[in-house]
């Protein structure tokens, strides 16, 4: 009842995020943090690694895989629990299915569900041992029906649509398999085929509220790529009601005492583009400045974002210079204390040594 529920601030909401990302690096292995509860983005390739070690989890850990998943995109997942996020981001409806792929084909995307299956199966005939991205793009148009793919004019043939061919691989059990630029396609191992119908998605929901709540259905949905709509018929139980400015949101019952109770930590973190941290839908919330907002997510070649005890105050970009060189160029949105400053030189640090490199070149612009 929005009447009787607690009122939070903005900083308590930050505050709840740091600590729910593990964001204070508590020594765990890359597969065994919080956040692989969702994903963590791989965009551009390598960003994923990076998140990683702002965490403090650095070094393989043969637990994960890379695959499309959240509305096509990369993300690194635990391999046991791929086959539950199959279900669980699968589309709701044929209607769920129509709007997640319409653009470049509008008549195949009338075909909802059966679009979806379609290229899923497709894949699942295709890749049975590890192939370029080209190869099976091209072997699966040929096996789904003609209205599931376009003429490109770039390169005079006929391809799947890039939404369906992304946001299907999962479910045809596909990974990424990523060596330099070049993208090949493998077999999941023991892949028992797409899922009969989405199940599981108010537990993802529920782990979306739970790291990046307390949040809107809105909010969620934007994350999963469907719509508030389609999102409130399997909307999870369990939940508390709280105010954030007003504004009314939700989280995990279980998680209302560690958000009411939640103190800003004192920590500086240089976050890659994509980082789970900045994944929420609500971003008038984590930045408020609409200026701001825009130097952050672009349409293409987002930067990394400095985090300055749970605010986000600033941009930062690296650049391979020389043969084991990185370039870190922080960009702040006004100015910083030294001890930021110093802060930034370690956490650069713990950058390059994630990227291998073994030079280390920073510069902090003057705001």
């Amino acid at each position: 009842m929005a009447g009787t529920a607690p009122e939070v601030s903005r900083a308590q909401v930050l505050a709840y995020r740091v600590a729910a990302h593990q964001l204070d690096r508590p020594g765990l292995r890359p597969a065994d943090l919080a956040v692989l509860g969702l994903g963590v983005q791989d965009t551009p390739y390598g960003s994923a690694r990076l998140a990683l070690a702002a965490r403090g989890a650095t070094g393989p850990d043969d637990r994960l895989e890379l695959v499309w998943s959240l509305r096509g995109a990369p993300h690194l997942h635990r391999g046991a629990e791929l086959p539950a996020l199959a279900a669980a981001i699968w589309p709701l409806s044929d209607a769920d299915a129509t709007r997640r792929i319409s653009g470049q084909i509008g008549a195949g995307a009338r075909l909802g569900l059966a679009a979806f299956r379609a290229a899923a199966e497709a894949f699942r005939a295709v890749v049975t041992a590890e192939l370029p991205k080209g190869e099976v793009s091209r072997a699966v148009t040929d096996r789904i029906p003609a209205e599931l793919s376009y003429e490109c004019r770039a390169c005079r043939s006929r391809h799947i649509s890039g939404a369906l061919f992304q946001q299907a691989g999962l479910a045809g059990g596909v990974r990424l398999v990523v060596t330099g630029r070049a993208a090949r396609l493998a077999p999941l191992p023991g892949w028992s085929g797409p899922p009969a119908r989405a199940a599981g998605t108010a537990d993802l929901v529920a782990t979306y509220l739970r790291l990046l709540g307390p949040a809107t259905p809105a909010d969620a949905a934007g994350f999963l790529g469907t719509t508030a709509t389609e999102l409130r018929a399997v909307w999870p139980a369990g939940l508390a009601e709280v105010r954030v400015d007003g504004r009314a949101a939700w989280l995990p019952a279980d998680r209302l005492d560690a958000l009411t109770g939640a103190q800003p930590a004192g920590l500086v973190r240089l976050l890659p583009p994509g980082d789970p941290y900045l994944a929420g839908r609500d971003r008038d919330l984590l930045v408020p400045q609409r200026a701001h907002q825009q130097q952050l997510w672009r349409i293409i070649g987002n930067p990394g974002a400095l985090l300055v005890d749970g605010e986000v105050a600033g941009s930062w970009r690296s650049r391979q210079a020389a043969r084991g060189r990185l370039e870190v160029t922080v960009t702040p949105f006004g100015v910083l204390p030294a001890r930021v400053t110093r802060a930034i030189d370690a956490e650069a640090a713990t950058v390059a040594d994630a990227r291998g490199a073994t030079d280390l070149r920073v510069h902090v612009e003057a705001a």
